[in-house]
């Protein structure tokens, strides 16, 4: 039998990948992946908490992450496309906008 122990686990391992991808990697596409993967964490958190307290709070907050997510994604990208078609690279550390 899988406890709600085991869910918040995995939430806590799949947040902590996604911060090491955010921190570590310099693609700003798996940036956006992490970011992804830890907004995915913090909604098994919140189903995991709605399902130990019998109630349906946690998973519609979850339903709004994942608007809020698909949002995110689409203006990260249409971002990205916007800086590689300038600047030919996707990488974090070659991103100076500031400068020209």
């Amino acid at each position: 039998m899988i406890s709600s122990v085991h869910f918040l686990l995995l939430s806590a391992l799949m947040f902590m990948i996604g911060a090491a991808g955010v921190l570590l990697r310099r693609n700003i596409l798996v940036v956006l992946m992490s970011i992804e993967l830890m907004l995915n964490s913090a909604n098994l958190a919140l189903i995991t908490f709605s399902r130990i307290q019998a109630n349906a709070h946690g998973q519609s907050l979850a339903f709004f992450v994942v608007a809020i997510a698909a949002a995110e994604a689409a203006v990260g990208l249409a971002i990205v496309v916007a800086i590689f078609r300038g600047r030919r690279t996707t990488n974090v550390d070659d991103l100076d906008l500031m400068k020209n």
